[in-house]
């Protein structure tokens, strides 16, 4: 058990070491999803003027990105992206983990009571993406879309125009346009709702995709088309980024636009006019993403391991807690007492939510509330391990009463105190009892790191998508990411299996040595 507490110990203090207060450098820090070409994407190398982003070793770029240089440029200040989840963007920069938005995001009044908007640098046009060979293709009308399955980004104004179409299968609204581009080629939706430049790039890219034609769109105001930057209420350079934004003018704007469609990345094209097959398009993305696909297989591994042991530690620790005799003297049973309660709340808070929300509430609700900033991997870590503790407090209390209770009793006359009982007599069984439950919560944690992607961990399911979002081929790369979850889990599993094997090989000797005895 010692070795325990010294392992619990460091990592308290390397967690520790994450923390800082937020404050402002020499990093202009913009947060946008890179997922939303022409505005932003992802791209593999800083190829016409793109940006690093944060924490990773690829690149953001689009018109979002080349108005963001602009205004760090006016600054004096290096620009770096933080890629963020849409539904991330506004408790990102309201808990200071960013600086401003740049996302093709419309300063709507919901929107104004929570952060601070500049004058708009671009305004376009609502239209509906279809694909080229569906009926809908030549639509002209509103009202040919009578009966089609349509849907619109989560959380944007384009939800409600669904509403003008009479007769419309109304869809419930996706996360992110790379979902919408999924659902879309693979059938799921007849069509979604989206500005008229991401309309170009998705059919630009996609030759399967393309813009209705309509004559008689959608009735809105300017005020929603209005793209603008995001910032923090009373933030003091608001009236320095509208300074900038001044600056260029409407045939600027356009230019600029007109050129960055140009940089997007295309989706490859098979040579010698050949189609390749499902398994060739796979393996093509694994070789030319294989270092995205490793680094945030990586850290999904690391995140997953250690998130695994330290929650097993916590278990053990409260397992041995919970389990200690009822003090005799009155103050100390009333803490022993207070401080069970707590671990009870503990547990029962962080088994009945979501690690997605609770992910959602530690990142940026520390940051917000205390204004301290966690570093993104070791805030993942520590949201994995308390989430894992919780499962195998329980988990280490059933081992701990599936014990024989002649055992106990054959302790106590032999003069062992408590911990000498848990730490020479009952913990190793413990450990061997629980080990199948450890080994499922480790497989559950692989899996489970995807949510952390809402705080930008650049884990596995992260790199994955933002690879989906380069080559549009949506089915064959998230098939390529579940064959990776597939083998980790599968070759973990077999691990543990043979490790369980080993240990029953071993004979165990239940009754106490005499070295245990002269020691109790």
């Amino acid at each position: 058990m010692k070795k325990i507490y010294l392992y619990l110990a460091a990592t308290l203090m390397l967690f520790l070491s994450g923390f800082s207060t937020v404050k402002a450098d020499q990093y202009l820090r913009v947060g946008m999803e890179a997922a939303y070409a022409p505005f932003n994407w992802t791209q593999d190398n800083d190829q016409n003027g793109a940006v690093r982003i944060e924490g990773t070793k690829t690149y953001a770029n689009g018109y979002d990105v080349q108005i963001a240089k602009k205004i760090a440029k006016s600054m004096d200040k290096d620009l770096i992206v933080v890629k963020t989840s849409w539904t991330g963007l506004i408790p990102a920069l309201t808990s200071g983990k960013i600086d401003m938005i740049a996302a093709g995001m419309s300063p709507t009044p919901e929107r104004r009571k929570e952060i601070s908007f500049s004058d708009s640098y671009y305004t376009s046009e609502p239209v509906l993406v279809v694909r080229k060979d569906s009926r809908f293709a030549k639509a002209h009308t509103l009202t040919e879309f009578s009966g089609a399955k349509v849907t619109a980004q989560q959380g944007v104004w384009h939800v409600k125009l669904i509403d003008q179409i009479k007769g419309v299968k109304k869809q419930t609204p996706m996360g992110d346009f790379s979902q919408m581009r999924q659902a879309l080629s693979s059938g799921v939706i007849d069509a979604y709702i989206s500005e008229q430049p991401e309309g170009l790039t998705a059919e630009n890219a996609n030759p399967a995709f393309k813009i209705a034609p309509l004559q008689q769109g959608f009735t809105f105001s300017k005020t929603d088309t209005a793209i603008s930057v995001g910032m923090k209420k009373d933030d003091p350079r608001l009236m320095q980024v509208n300074q900038v934004l001044a600056k260029l003018s409407e045939h600027d704007r356009q230019k600029l636009m007109r050129k960055v469609v140009t940089y997007q990345p295309t989706l490859a094209k098979a040579k010698n006019g050949e189609k390749p097959s499902f398994f060739q398009q796979m393996w093509t993305i694994l070789l030319t993403n294989w270092h995205q696909f490793l680094r945030g297989t990586g850290l999904t591994l690391l995140i997953s391991m250690v998130g695994t042991v330290i929650g097993l530690m916590i278990g053990l620790l409260i397992g041995v807690y919970r389990t200690a005799p009822k003090a005799k003297h009155k103050t100390t049973a009333f803490f022993q007492k207070l401080f069970g309660s707590l671990l009870t709340i503990y547990i029962e808070v962080f088994r009945g939510t979501p690690m997605i929300v609770q992910s959602m509430v530690i990142y940026y609700g520390t940051a917000q509330a205390f204004g301290v900033s966690l570093d993104r991997t070791l805030a993942a870590i520590f949201i994995v391990s308390i989430n894992t503790g919780a499962y195998m407090s329980e988990i280490v209390r059933g081992g701990i009463f599936a014990v024989d209770a002649g055992q106990f009793e054959a302790a106590t006359a032999l003069g062992f105190n408590h911990r000498q009982t848990m730490r020479k007599i009952i913990l190793p069984q413990v450990v061997r009892n629980i080990l199948p439950a450890t080994g499922n919560e480790f497989v559950i944690n692989i899996k489970d790191t995807s949510v952390l992607n809402v705080i930008s961990v650049v884990e596995l399911y992260f790199s994955g998508n933002t690879v989906a979002t380069q080559n549009y081929q949506y089915f064959q790369t998230f098939m390529l990411i579940a064959v990776i979850y597939f083998i980790l889990t599968f070759t973990v599993t077999r691990i543990l299996r043979y490790v369980e094997r080993r240990l029953d090989d071993e004979s165990y000797t239940r009754v106490a040595s005499p070295a245990l005895v002269e020691e109790a």
